[in-house]
């Protein structure tokens, strides 16, 4: 099947995401920002369930520490076929007066410039072979973005354009570019939400659930399939159909 690289995959979503791309096949390298116990604990995991996989720690969004992390997940695993551009950071929020351009640049960071580092260092393979498979992880916040949310929502509009953007350039390399927006899909870092607040979010959601990282795993595994390959730019809400209003 071939390697699939998933940029913060030692937690939440990524984790979830890495073990399902390698119940397809896939070799995955999980990636996290630090060598520890989570990273460690995500690759055991796939290894534990018979499929392949390595943990990689390096900061997404520094340009020499991404091109070394496609260069160890090349030489250890092989060539990337499938890069799923999930990772995150502190998303903190705030009023628009108290929201200045350090606060935008932080969420770019994580969303715009981690991509862009990413891409420079995968794409000539996926060229060089006519197939790749790249799929961010965005938000409905983009869409429905509550008070407070600004530089997040912003960064978050601004890798929509970029997976437009790409799937366009790229498509005549074999190449797609989708995207994933889920809705609020509790994870670790959502611990700490009262419980009032997720029933609240619930009653909004026409299919009245809450979804689960594995339906956000779902739909990144179709875009990272073969079936996928005539679908590009395209943008995927799982959300329980709330965008429906």
């Amino acid at each position: 099947m071939g390697v699939a690289l998933v940029t913060g995959s030692s937690r939440g979503l990524g984790r979830v995401i890495a073990r399902r791309l390698a119940r397809d096949g896939f070799a995955v390298a999980v990636n996290g920002l630090h060598d520890d116990a989570d990273l460690k604990t995500a690759a055991e995991a796939i290894l534990a369930e018979g499929g392949r996989a390595a943990a990689f720690a390096a900061d997404v969004t520094d340009r020499r520490q991404t091109g070394d992390l496609v260069d160890a997940v090349t030489a250890l695993l092989g060539p990337i076929g499938v890069l799923v551009l999930n990772a995150t950071g502190p998303q903190p929020e705030a009023p628009l007066s108290k929201v200045d351009w350090p606060e935008h640049l932080a969420q770019l960071d994580f969303f715009v410039r981690s991509p862009v580092l990413l891409g420079h260092a995968v794409l000539p393979g996926m060229r060089a072979r006519g197939h790749g498979r790249i799929v961010h992880i965005d938000s409905e916040v983009a869409d429905r973005p509550p008070p407070g949310r600004s530089a997040y929502a912003t960064a978050k509009s601004a890798q929509i354009g970029l997976v437009r953007a790409w799937a366009r350039e790229l498509a005549p390399d074999g190449i797609t570019v989708n995207t994933v927006a889920p809705g609020f899909i509790p994870v670790e870092r959502h611990a700490e939400v009262p419980e009032a607040e997720q029933e609240r979010y619930r009653a909004s959601v026409p299919a009245g659930r809450l979804g689960t990282p594995d339906d956000v795993a779902a739909a990144v595994s179709f875009f990272a399939s073969e079936e996928a390959g005539f679908i590009t730019g395209q943008r995927l809400l799982v959300d329980g159909g709330r965008a429906l209003g």
